[in-house]
Order: C-alpha cells, then sequence, then structure tokens
C-alpha cells in the first residue's frame, strides 16, 4: 500500500469511526445545527472580506495584512475544541504492520485539506477579487491569495506544534503566551502606534511573490518540525513505565461531616489534583482568567458592554464547561460499581454540583482587580456568579443523560479528546452566549441595575431549586442507563 492509498484508507476510517459512535445517532438534530452555524459562519466571512475589500480603495491592498495577525490568534485558539492532533488518532494504528511516519504524514496532510482550513477562503476570495477589481495586476492577486492561504497553513501547524507539547507538558503554554505578549505587548501600551506600525510593515514587505514563498518554506518546516515531534512523543508515551512514589494523601476530613456527598465531593477534589487531564484544564483556566482580569483592569482593550459582559461571565462558565461538557465521561471507567446502591448516581451529582458552586469563588477572587478598577459592579459579578451557579449548570448537568463515551484520565498525547457529539457543542454555544444576550437586553432596556437584579433573582432561583431539577437529570439518566452503559464499556 503506497502513501496515497493509506491517506484514503485513514479518511475512509475517520469518517466510518465518526458513524459507529455510540452518539452519532442521538444528534442528528444538533449536526443540523451545527451546520446552521457553518453557514452563518461563512456568510459572516463573505462579507467581512467584501467590506475590507471596499475598504482598499485608492490602492491600499496592506489592509487585510495589517489586521490578519488577529484572525490567525482567533483562528489558532479555535482549533483548541475541535481539532486533534496526528498523534491523538494514531493509537488504533500502532499494532499494524504499518510504517508510523507514514501514518502520521497521512494524518498531517488531511489536517491541511480540512474544512477548517478551506472556510477561511470565504474571507480571502472576495478580499482578492475586490482587490483585482480596484488596480491590482493578476500576478499580485495570485500572491496575495497564496500568502493568506499559506499563512493559514503555517498556524495550522504552528497549533500542532502548541497542542501537542502542551499536551506532553503543561509548562509550555509559555512558548504561545511569549509569541501573543510580543506581538499584542505593544499594542496595550499605544494601540494606534501599534496599528500604525503593523500597515506599514505590510506596505513594505506585504502580498509579493517572495513573502508567499517564506510563508511556504516556514509551512514546510514547521510541517517536518511537527511529524518528527509527535512521533517521538508518541513513541514515548508507548514505552513509558509507570512510576510508582510514595505520596503524603490528603484525607480532607472536613469532608466527613457531610457524609457520603463529602466522599463524592473528596473524590472530586482529589480527580482533579491527581489526574492530568483534569488538573491541566484547571491550571489553564487559572492562568487564562488571571491574564483576562489583568488585560480587564489595566487596559481599554475590551471597553464596549458586550466584550464586558461576555468575558465576565467566560471566567466564571470556565471550569464548568471545560470539565462538565464531558461529565460522567471520567465516572465511566467505574460506572458499573455506582449502579450498585440505590441514588449512587444522585448522591454523585449533588457533590459535582456543590464542588463545581465552590469553585466559583476562585474566579470570583480573581475579579476583584476589575471592580476594584470599577470595570465590573458587584451586583454584575453576584448576577453572573448565580446565573453560572443556576441554569448555566442546569443546562451542563444535561449531558450526564447523553454523554456516553469513558474519558482516558491520563492518556494525554495518543487519547481521544475535545467535543465527542454535536449536542456538547451546541450546550457549550448556549451556555456562553444566551446570558450575554440576556443581560445586554434587560441592561438596555431597564437600566445595569435592574438588569442586573433580574439576572440574580432568575440565577438564585435555579440555584435554590438545584435539588428538584438534578433529580429530575438523575431519574431520565436512569431510564437510559442500559444503553449508557453500553456506550461506557464500548469506549474504555
Amino acid at each position: 500500500m503506497n502513501k496515497v492509498q493509506l491517506f484514503f484508507t485513514l479518511r475512509r476510517h475517520i469518517n466510518l469511526s465518526n458513524k459507529r459512535h455510540p452518539m452519532f445517532e442521538q444528534n442528528q438534530v444538533a449536526k443540523v445545527f451545527v451546520y446552521i452555524g457553518l453557514a452563518f459562519t461563512v456568510l459572516y466571512l463573505l462579507m467581512i472580506g467584501t467590506m475590507l475589500g471596499w475598504g482598499t480603495r485608492g490602492g491600499h491592498f496592506e489592509l487585510l495584512f495589517g489586521i490578519f495577525p488577529i484572525f490567525l490568534t482567533i483562528d489558532f485558539f479555535m482549533r483548541f475544541g475541535m481539532q486533534q492532533t496526528p498523534a491523538m488518532l494514531i493509537k488504533p494504528y500502532i499494532l499494524m504492520p504499518l510504517h508510523k511516519m507514514s501514518i502520521i504524514d497521512c494524518f498531517l496532510v488531511n489536517n491541511i485539506l480540512s474544512s477548517g482550513n478551506l472556510i477561511w477562503l470565504a474571507l480571502f476570495l472576495p478580499y482578492v477579487f475586490i482587490c483585482f477589481c480596484g488596480g491590482l495586476t493578476l500576478a499580485g492577486a495570485v500572491a496575495m491569495l497564496l500568502l493568506l492561504y499559506f499563512m493559514i497553513l503555517v498556524n495550522s501547524q504552528w497549533y500542532l506544534l502548541v497542542r501537542t507539547l502542551v499536551n506532553h507538558k503543561i509548562w509550555w503554554w509559555v512558548l504561545p503566551a511569549t509569541v501573543y505578549l510580543s506581538l499584542y505587548g505593544y499594542a496595550f501600551i499605544d494601540p494606534e502606534k501599534w496599528i500604525d506600525t503593523m500597515f506599514d510593515f505590510c506596505e513594505d514587505y506585504g502580498f509579493t511573490w517572495t513573502a508567499a514563498l517564506v510563508s511556504l518554506a516556514l509551512f514546510v518546516l514547521l510541517f517536518f518540525i511537527n511529524r518528527h515531534l509527535q512521533m517521538h512523543f508518541v513513541h514515548e508515551e508507548l514505552s513509558r513505565h509507570e512510576k510508582t512514589q510514595l505520596k503524603h494523601v490528603s484525607q480532607f476530613n472536613f469532608l466527613n461531616h457531610f457524609g457520603q456527598i463529602g466522599e463524592y465531593l473528596k473524590l472530586e477534589v482529589k480527580s482533579t489534583m491527581r489526574n492530568k487531564t483534569v488538573k491541566q484544564r484547571f491550571i489553564q483556566g487559572i492562568v487564562i482568567i488571571t491574564m483576562l482580569s489583568c488585560m480587564l483592569s489595566f487596559t481599554d482593550i475590551y471597553d464596549g458592554r458586550f466584550s464586558t459582559n461576555i468575558w465576565c461571565l467566560y471566567c466564571f462558565v470556565f471550569f464548568g464547561a471545560v470539565n462538565l461538557v464531558k461529565v460522567m465521561g471520567p465516572e465511566g471507567n467505574y460506572i458499573d460499581l455506582l449502579m450498585v446502591h440505590k441514588e449512587n448516581i444522585y448522591t454523585l451529582l449533588k457533590a459535582k454540583y456543590y464542588f463545581y458552586c465552590a469553585i466559583l469563588l476562585l474566579p470570583a477572587l480573581l475579579l476583584i482587580p476589575t471592580v476594584v478598577s470599577g470595570r465590573f459592579s458587584v451586583l454584575m459579578l453576584l448576577a453572573y456568579i448565580f446565573i453560572t451557579a443556576g441554569p448555566e449548570y442546569c443546562l451542563l448537568f444535561q449531558l450526564v443523560v447523553y454523554n456516553r463515551q469513558t474519558l482516558p484520565l491520563n492518556d494525554k498525547i495518543t487519547g481521544k479528546g475535545n467535543f465527542e457529539n454535536s449536542l456538547q457543542l451546541v450546550i457549550e454555544l448556549v451556555v456562553f452566549f444566551i446570558p450575554v444576550a440576556l443581560a445586554l437586553t434587560l441592561t438596555a432596556l431597564l437600566g445595569d441595575a435592574v438588569g442586573y437584579t433580574i439576572l440574580l433573582i432568575i440565577g438564585l432561583l435555579f440555584t435554590v431549586t438545584h435539588n428538584f431539577w438534578l433529580k429530575n437529570i438523575y431519574q431520565r439518566m436512569m431510564k437510559r442507563r442500559y444503553e449508557n452503559l453500553d456506550g461506557f464499556h464500548a469506549t474504555r
């Protein structure tokens, strides 16, 4: 089997794997919403590309390049929620008589041809076409289009590099943090001069064939770095030996006063402290919220009402969203034991809810500088705390009924991750945007004080009645228990 045949075979395997997934048949309706969202994304990109193209009148063809680093940054971080590294997908082929480097090459090529890269053409094509109609030569238009697309490909390889390193060691987040701080650091100090500098640079070294060839060379370099790096980490993970070290075990005796709920709280705390995947998410959350708190407190970069509200909500809902979207995934490893005693899972759900409510104190403390600086009000923080603890968690906990995939706790390179079904993605979008839309509407119509008070009351109602909706979730989950058990068993 040559590499071309191997590529098409592996591509067919990925499609079949998605169709055979236990959650596939149950999420056809959710997939429709995803496709609708994708269609709107394409329309928005077409609109943005057209608007930017009209802004090039007078020969300012470098306009898109001046702000393109912002698009690349957005593209980089969006890939974390939707794209796996080739090393994560290679696991089923490890023992087959195939050259592992060839397998990684095929997955890398599949990544290059993915729709996530091609969708950006909806932005590039109208912009380049309008520039061509506005006086740009045909050679210049082709060079511009190739340069823009090569930069997206470079960004995709940069993401794979960072994702692989971060999966190996959390401290590799220093690498992208250094790069983006170097790129945007001066923008916080003097935004106007930063923009002028970007446009001057693009005007001097912009859309030429030389720039396109340089970006192509950078893409090739990152491609070869990725293939060797991912192969190295896959071998390291598969050949590793578990090291057992004696450690002091915290007993958390103060939780004994809460009976069985206290025992499950201990399980949640120890799971967060010991398991690499869960611990990594919490460390990422603390870093991200701290950075946002500093930017919101000491800069004017997010000065609009929409930005202020969405980042405030984001800080509170982050820990719940990244972990509860996979709720019951870790428990899938021992779900049979939880089924032994009546209402064991109901008690577990209550403990999870109390744990994630207690976690809300962490972003509340980290956001104190925003209150001191006057960016956020105390009433606004309280409203979003209880909106998160109430309706947001109520919605996220609905996934208890539908999640059927066991989550590996320690397989970080070759393990499977991200969204296992479209319903999870839809709920994530709802919890991040609907409360903000409601807050903006209420505060615009009734003022900040009344608007946030209404949000606070809604949040309190859901929080106080958590026993009722958790019981309802538990009962619905138990009606599907055998179907869910099959899914957990099949994905271990």
